[in-house]
Protein backbone atom coordinates (compact mmCIF):
# COMPACT_ATOMS: atom_id res chain seq x y z
CA UNK A 1 0.00 0.00 0.00
CA UNK A 2 1.61 3.03 -1.37
CA UNK A 3 0.77 6.83 -1.44
CA UNK A 4 2.40 10.13 -2.52
CA UNK A 5 1.65 12.45 0.87
CA UNK A 6 0.79 15.80 0.19
CA UNK A 7 1.14 17.90 3.29
CA UNK A 8 0.23 21.44 1.24
CA UNK A 9 1.75 24.90 2.81
CA UNK A 10 0.28 25.10 6.23
CA UNK A 11 1.58 21.66 7.75
CA UNK A 12 5.38 21.72 7.09
CA UNK A 13 5.36 25.58 7.87
CA UNK A 14 2.74 25.56 11.32
CA UNK A 15 1.94 22.03 12.85
CA UNK A 16 5.07 20.13 11.89
CA UNK A 17 3.71 17.67 14.76
CA UNK A 18 1.18 16.51 12.17
CA UNK A 19 3.33 15.75 9.52
CA UNK A 20 5.44 13.79 12.60
CA UNK A 21 2.80 11.78 13.61
CA UNK A 22 1.05 10.85 10.23
CA UNK A 23 4.52 9.22 8.83
CA UNK A 24 4.72 7.69 12.36
CA UNK A 25 1.95 5.95 12.39
CA UNK A 26 1.46 5.22 8.50
CA UNK A 27 5.11 3.57 9.35
CA UNK A 28 4.16 1.41 11.99
CA UNK A 29 0.80 0.44 10.13
CA UNK A 30 3.03 -0.31 6.70
CA UNK A 31 1.44 2.41 4.31
CA UNK A 32 4.17 3.29 2.36
CA UNK A 33 4.70 7.54 1.13
CA UNK A 34 6.64 8.68 -1.17
CA UNK A 35 7.28 12.45 -1.46
CA UNK A 36 6.84 14.30 -4.62
CA UNK A 37 7.70 17.61 -5.14
CA UNK A 38 4.49 19.41 -4.84
CA UNK A 39 3.05 22.46 -4.62
CA UNK A 40 0.54 24.65 -3.33
CA UNK A 41 -2.79 22.71 -3.94
CA UNK A 42 -4.59 26.18 -5.12
CA UNK A 43 -7.05 26.67 -2.66
CA UNK A 44 -6.52 30.38 -1.36
CA UNK A 45 -6.48 31.60 -5.13
CA UNK A 46 -10.01 30.06 -5.88
CA UNK A 47 -12.44 32.80 -5.10
CA UNK A 48 -9.72 35.27 -7.04
CA UNK A 49 -8.67 33.36 -10.16
CA UNK A 50 -10.33 29.76 -10.79
CA UNK A 51 -8.26 28.91 -13.69
CA UNK A 52 -5.10 29.47 -11.48
CA UNK A 53 -6.56 27.50 -8.72
CA UNK A 54 -7.48 24.81 -10.82
CA UNK A 55 -4.00 24.55 -12.63
CA UNK A 56 -1.99 24.86 -9.37
CA UNK A 57 -4.36 21.56 -8.70
CA UNK A 58 -4.35 19.89 -11.42
CA UNK A 59 -0.40 20.27 -11.43
CA UNK A 60 0.37 18.33 -8.36
CA UNK A 61 -2.50 15.45 -9.85
CA UNK A 62 -0.33 14.86 -12.60
CA UNK A 63 2.68 13.98 -10.45
CA UNK A 64 0.86 11.60 -8.73
CA UNK A 65 -0.40 10.28 -12.20
CA UNK A 66 3.09 10.26 -13.86
CA UNK A 67 3.96 8.56 -10.33
CA UNK A 68 1.38 6.46 -10.80
CA UNK A 69 0.39 6.53 -7.39
CA UNK A 70 -2.73 7.71 -5.58
CA UNK A 71 -2.56 10.88 -3.22
CA UNK A 72 -2.99 10.98 0.83
CA UNK A 73 -3.37 14.39 2.26
CA UNK A 74 -3.48 14.86 6.23
CA UNK A 75 -4.89 18.17 5.08
CA UNK A 76 -8.74 18.60 4.89
CA UNK A 77 -8.40 22.09 3.24
CA UNK A 78 -6.15 20.33 0.27
CA UNK A 79 -8.43 17.21 0.34
CA UNK A 80 -11.09 19.42 -0.30
CA UNK A 81 -9.25 21.72 -3.29
CA UNK A 82 -7.96 18.88 -4.66
CA UNK A 83 -11.62 16.42 -5.28
CA UNK A 84 -12.93 20.31 -6.66
CA UNK A 85 -10.08 20.92 -9.19
CA UNK A 86 -11.22 17.09 -10.52
CA UNK A 87 -14.91 17.86 -10.35
CA UNK A 88 -14.27 21.30 -12.39
CA UNK A 89 -12.13 19.67 -14.67
CA UNK A 90 -14.67 16.90 -15.52
CA UNK A 91 -17.81 19.56 -15.82
CA UNK A 92 -15.97 22.38 -17.93
CA UNK A 93 -13.99 21.00 -21.03
CA UNK A 94 -13.33 24.71 -21.92
CA UNK A 95 -10.93 24.98 -18.64
CA UNK A 96 -9.67 21.19 -19.20
CA UNK A 97 -8.60 22.37 -22.55
CA UNK A 98 -6.77 25.43 -20.94
CA UNK A 99 -5.12 23.46 -18.28
CA UNK A 100 -4.52 20.18 -20.60
CA UNK A 101 -2.11 22.61 -22.39
CA UNK A 102 -0.72 24.27 -19.98
CA UNK A 103 0.65 20.62 -18.64
CA UNK A 104 1.81 19.60 -21.91
CA UNK A 105 3.69 22.70 -22.15
CA UNK A 106 5.49 21.67 -18.48
CA UNK A 107 5.54 17.61 -19.57
CA UNK A 108 2.70 16.34 -17.52
CA UNK A 109 -0.15 14.03 -18.52
CA UNK A 110 -3.90 15.32 -18.16
CA UNK A 111 -4.92 14.03 -14.51
CA UNK A 112 -7.71 12.37 -14.79
CA UNK A 113 -8.27 9.06 -12.59
CA UNK A 114 -5.79 10.18 -9.82
CA UNK A 115 -7.62 8.68 -6.53
CA UNK A 116 -7.20 11.37 -3.45
CA UNK A 117 -7.89 10.40 -0.08
CA UNK A 118 -7.93 12.16 3.42
CA UNK A 119 -5.67 10.89 6.70
CA UNK A 120 -8.71 9.50 7.81
CA UNK A 121 -10.25 7.38 4.69
CA UNK A 122 -6.99 5.60 4.39
CA UNK A 123 -6.86 4.66 7.99
CA UNK A 124 -10.36 3.69 7.98
CA UNK A 125 -11.07 2.56 4.33
CA UNK A 126 -7.49 0.91 3.51
CA UNK A 127 -5.62 0.04 6.63
CA UNK A 128 -8.98 -0.81 8.14
CA UNK A 129 -10.49 -0.21 11.38
CA UNK A 130 -9.75 -4.38 12.22
CA UNK A 131 -5.91 -4.23 11.34
CA UNK A 132 -5.57 -1.02 13.15
CA UNK A 133 -6.89 -2.77 16.34
CA UNK A 134 -4.56 -5.57 16.03
CA UNK A 135 -1.36 -3.11 16.65
CA UNK A 136 -2.84 -1.47 19.47
CA UNK A 137 -0.74 -1.55 22.53
CA UNK A 138 -1.48 0.86 25.07
CA UNK A 139 -5.32 1.54 24.70
CA UNK A 140 -6.61 5.06 25.64
CA UNK A 141 -9.34 3.28 27.39
CA UNK A 142 -11.80 5.07 29.47
CA UNK A 143 -10.44 8.93 27.76
CA UNK A 144 -13.44 10.75 26.36
CA UNK A 145 -12.56 12.51 23.12
CA UNK A 146 -14.67 14.77 20.84
CA UNK A 147 -13.91 14.46 17.45
CA UNK A 148 -14.22 17.83 15.51
CA UNK A 149 -14.61 16.92 11.94
CA UNK A 150 -14.14 20.40 10.04
CA UNK A 151 -15.75 21.51 6.78
CA UNK A 152 -13.87 20.99 3.67
CA UNK A 153 -13.70 17.13 3.63
CA UNK A 154 -17.63 16.87 4.79
CA UNK A 155 -19.13 19.40 2.59
CA UNK A 156 -19.97 19.52 -0.65
CA UNK A 157 -20.39 15.60 -0.28
CA UNK A 158 -21.38 14.99 -3.44
CA UNK A 159 -17.69 16.49 -4.28
CA UNK A 160 -15.72 15.01 -1.57
CA UNK A 161 -17.29 11.95 -1.02
CA UNK A 162 -16.45 11.47 2.51
CA UNK A 163 -18.44 10.91 4.67
CA UNK A 164 -22.57 11.44 5.22
CA UNK A 165 -22.30 15.40 6.01
CA UNK A 166 -25.28 15.38 8.55
CA UNK A 167 -24.47 12.46 10.29
CA UNK A 168 -20.96 11.21 10.06
CA UNK A 169 -19.88 8.25 11.68
CA UNK A 170 -15.45 7.58 10.28
CA UNK A 171 -14.07 10.16 12.89
CA UNK A 172 -15.64 8.44 16.09
CA UNK A 173 -15.18 5.13 14.50
CA UNK A 174 -11.35 5.79 14.29
CA UNK A 175 -11.40 7.22 18.12
CA UNK A 176 -12.93 4.24 19.29
CA UNK A 177 -10.53 1.83 17.68
CA UNK A 178 -7.60 3.43 20.18
CA UNK A 179 -9.49 2.71 22.84
CA UNK A 180 -11.14 5.72 23.71
CA UNK A 181 -14.64 6.46 23.86
CA UNK A 182 -15.55 8.85 21.64
CA UNK A 183 -18.09 11.35 22.56
CA UNK A 184 -21.19 12.39 20.20
CA UNK A 185 -21.62 16.53 21.02
CA UNK A 186 -23.77 18.60 19.37
CA UNK A 187 -21.75 21.14 17.59
CA UNK A 188 -19.28 18.51 16.34
CA UNK A 189 -20.12 19.24 12.45
CA UNK A 190 -19.76 22.95 12.67
CA UNK A 191 -17.35 24.79 11.49
CA UNK A 192 -13.85 25.56 13.65
CA UNK A 193 -14.17 29.74 12.80
CA UNK A 194 -10.81 29.62 11.05
CA UNK A 195 -12.04 30.70 7.20
CA UNK A 196 -13.37 34.17 8.91
CA UNK A 197 -10.33 34.84 11.66
CA UNK A 198 -8.75 37.34 9.08
CA UNK A 199 -11.92 38.90 8.36
CA UNK A 200 -13.88 38.70 11.84
CA UNK A 201 -12.00 37.69 14.18
CA UNK A 202 -14.43 38.37 16.77
CA UNK A 203 -17.14 36.04 14.87
CA UNK A 204 -13.89 33.67 14.39
CA UNK A 205 -13.49 33.80 18.15
CA UNK A 206 -16.71 32.94 18.92
CA UNK A 207 -17.31 30.67 16.75
CA UNK A 208 -14.19 28.24 17.83
CA UNK A 209 -15.30 29.10 21.80
CA UNK A 210 -18.42 27.87 21.11
CA UNK A 211 -17.16 24.41 20.19
CA UNK A 212 -15.13 23.94 22.33
CA UNK A 213 -17.86 25.29 25.42
CA UNK A 214 -20.01 22.09 23.56
CA UNK A 215 -17.13 19.91 23.82
CA UNK A 216 -16.79 20.20 27.44
CA UNK A 217 -20.48 20.60 28.22
CA UNK A 218 -20.26 17.07 26.92
CA UNK A 219 -18.02 15.17 28.93
CA UNK A 220 -15.59 15.64 26.57
CA UNK A 221 -11.74 15.09 28.17
CA UNK A 222 -9.76 15.48 24.57
CA UNK A 223 -10.51 17.15 21.24
CA UNK A 224 -8.90 15.78 18.32
CA UNK A 225 -8.86 17.45 14.85
CA UNK A 226 -7.59 16.03 11.70
CA UNK A 227 -6.75 19.29 10.27
CA UNK A 228 -3.99 21.83 10.34
CA UNK A 229 -6.51 25.20 9.93
CA UNK A 230 -8.84 23.58 12.54
CA UNK A 231 -5.80 22.80 14.85
CA UNK A 232 -4.59 26.31 14.62
CA UNK A 233 -7.80 28.00 15.20
CA UNK A 234 -8.53 25.72 18.70
CA UNK A 235 -5.00 25.87 19.74
CA UNK A 236 -4.88 28.71 22.37
CA UNK A 237 -8.42 29.22 22.94
CA UNK A 238 -8.46 25.06 23.92
CA UNK A 239 -5.72 25.35 26.76
CA UNK A 240 -7.18 28.90 27.92
CA UNK A 241 -11.04 27.35 28.44
CA UNK A 242 -9.48 23.77 29.80
CA UNK A 243 -9.48 21.42 26.98
CA UNK A 244 -6.51 19.21 25.85
CA UNK A 245 -5.98 19.51 22.38
CA UNK A 246 -4.73 16.61 20.14
CA UNK A 247 -3.99 15.57 16.13
CA UNK A 248 -5.70 11.91 15.40
CA UNK A 249 -2.71 10.46 14.69
CA UNK A 250 -0.89 11.52 17.51
CA UNK A 251 -3.80 10.17 19.60
CA UNK A 252 -3.63 7.16 17.63
CA UNK A 253 0.28 6.87 17.71
CA UNK A 254 -0.01 6.71 21.76
CA UNK A 255 -2.16 3.91 21.44
CA UNK A 256 -0.22 1.89 18.74
CA UNK A 257 3.03 2.53 21.43
CA UNK A 258 5.04 5.13 19.59
CA UNK A 259 7.19 7.07 21.70
CA UNK A 260 6.04 10.77 22.02
CA UNK A 261 8.65 12.41 20.68
CA UNK A 262 7.75 11.14 17.49
CA UNK A 263 4.56 12.15 17.50
CA UNK A 264 5.30 15.89 17.43
CA UNK A 265 4.61 15.78 21.81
Amino acid sequence: MNYAIFLGCKIPAMVPAYEDSTRAVLGKLKVGLQDLPFTCCGYPTRSLDLDASVVAAAHNLALAKQAGLAILTPCKCCFGQLRHAQRFLEEYPELAERVSAFLQHEGLPFPNGVKVDHLLTVLSKEVGLEAIRSHVTAPRTGLKVAAHYGCHALRPSAVTGFDNPMAPTIFEDLVAVTGATPVIWPRRIDCCGEPVSASNPDLSERIARGKITSALESGSELLVTACPYCHMRFEELAKDMGLPLMLYPQLLGQALGIPDKALGL
